[in-house]
């Protein structure tokens, strides 16, 4: 007698979305009120001479224009798995694939940033649309595509996104926009990455539908009408200041004011540590749930975890508003992110509870990012914000090139001990923050000693404007010299 047995594939139940988009819903609604009867003193514009009629104009476009680039970033990381799986791409060759693609970005990718503070914020993003523009052109004509071509154009890519769209928003916000808006846009540019990369999977899908002989193709000519739309719109609008400082003055500046400066130093540790942890997320994760051959549609979870970053997101005015600060934030959140990890490389999780921190640990992810970016406006002169940014990140990028060859091609570590040194790597970054926290332990009680914590916002926005005054003079003393 034959014995049969039964298989379940696990999906995540309607009532997980319904909480997700209630959630987002009614942190959105309910902040106006918080903030009415919690409202700081507000802060004073960076600049005494604005440059703009309506600051939510340019808000608006940099965010279409910011949501368009994450929907092509989301476009080839959802479509670019099931590409090699219809070429037939082994998984050795896959790893090759991934090696190029980080390699070029710790080679070329670090010094991208560099270049973009030199030419440009605005030429930098037009170079992102270009790269895929290539890509999608390059996919569409030919039957068997170069991958390596492709993964190296679009790691360079991705580099130039972590920091340009970012460094031109500062800059734009900087002529005569106030503070509280340039916090606004930075967890918007979070929730409506994460919402853009929910609707490219969306588009990927519905492009290729059931036939894929005749669609495989399909999301690359959507890679290439998005790419064009954002060129037009950013080559159109908002033409890009001009470009005075000289590389010899950026390089004494940058070896001035962020090479010597150990809060720099700090930030940047704690950014390559949660760039870091994220790569190997999204690497192991799909490992991570089918380990032991337990059946999951991963299409279903995908807008699971990106809802979390979105949930996330929206915390951020609320805890930017309360009288904890910013720096004790983020530490929470990166140990929470830490414990999270050590559970899942060592602790046998059920399906719904390996979700659930799932869910936790991108959750705290759309609080960190624009805490991070807070930070950064606070003590990096913007004229140096995509350099430090891109340089940053090259150290995860080397560890991640060296996790890749030892699990990919030598078999010499285990999924669990890549998780928990990315787990290591989040309390590292708690530990920076702290010792970032330490030395400003004295401001903080010089502003208590005046009013309260209330007053605070103020300070770091005076503290920011004398920043940019020291460097100015900095560069004017330079150029006479």
């Amino acid at each position: 007698m034959g014995v049969v047995i039964e298989s379940s594939v696990w999906v995540p139940t309607s009532s997980v979305y319904i909480f997700i988009f209630l959630s987002c819903f009614f942190s959105l609604s309910l902040f106006p009120f918080y903030l009415s009867k919690h409202a700081p003193t507000k802060s004073p514009p960076f600049s005494d001479h604005p440059t703009f009629a309506s600051p939510l104009r340019f808000q608006r476009y940099f965010l279409l224009l910011y949501s368009l680039a994450s929907v092509l970033e989301g476009l080839w990381s959802v479509y670019g798995e099931f590409e090699l799986v219809y070429y037939g791409i082994t998984k050795e060759d896959t790893v090759t694939f991934m090696l190029i693609g980080f390699g070029a970005a710790l080679f070329v990718g670090s010094f991208l940033g560099l270049l973009s503070d030199l030419i440009g914020r605005k030429k930098s993003c037009l170079v992102f649309y270009i790269f895929h523009l290539v890509v999608g052109i390059w996919k569409r004509i030919t039957s068997s595509p170069s991958f390596w071509v492709a993964n190296v154009c679009l790691s360079l890519a991705t580099s130039i996104f972590s920091f340009s769209f970012e460094t031109w928003a500062v800059v734009e916000h900087d002529k005569g926009h106030r503070q509280d808006l340039l916090n606004e846009t930075f967890w918007l540019m979070t929730f409506f990455e994460s919402a853009a990369l929910i609707g490219s999977q969306v588009i990927s899908n519905w492009m290729v539908g059931g036939n894929l002989e005749k669609e495989i193709a399909c999301p690359s000519t959507a890679a290439i009408f998005t790419a064009i739309v954002g060129i037009s719109c950013i080559s159109r609008v908002y033409g890009a200041s001009p470009q005075s400082v000289t590389f010899k003055e950026y390089k004494v500046s940058f070896y001035s004011y962020i090479l010597c400066d150990r809060r720099i130093w700090l930030l940047a540790c704690a950014q390559a540590c949660l760039h870091f942890s994220i790569v190997v997320f999204w690497i192991l994760w799909a490992p991570t749930l089918v380990a032991d051959g337990r059946e999951v549609y991963l299409g279903f979870m995908y807008p699971c975890v990106l809802g979390a970053r979105m949930l996330g997101s929206t915390l951020f005015p609320w805890f930017i508003n309360a009288p904890l600060q910013t720096e004790d934030c983020l530490v929470y959140a990166f140990i929470i992110q830490g414990l999270l990890l050590s559970i899942i490389a060592f602790d046998y999780q059920e399906i719904g509870a390996l979700v659930t921190q799932y869910f936790l640990f991108h959750a705290c992810i759309g609080l960190i990012l624009p805490s991070l970016a807070r930070l950064r406006t606070m003590y990096v002169p913007n004229e140096l914000r995509g350099g430090m940014i891109s340089l940053s990140l090259a150290p995860a990028n080397a560890a991640i090139l060296f996790i890749l060859m030892q699990r990919g091609y030598y078999r010499t570590v285990e999924n669990s001990e890549v998780i928990a040194f990315a787990a290591v790597g989040l309390f590292v970054a708690a530990g920076c923050i702290e010792s970032y926290a330490r030395r400003h332990l004295t401001y903080e009680k010089e502003m208590k000693g005046q009013n309260s914590l209330k007053d605070w916002p103020s300070y770091c926005n005076n503290l920011a404007i004398s920043l940019r005054k020291k460097y100015k003079q900095h560069r004017n003393s330079a150029s006479n010299n």
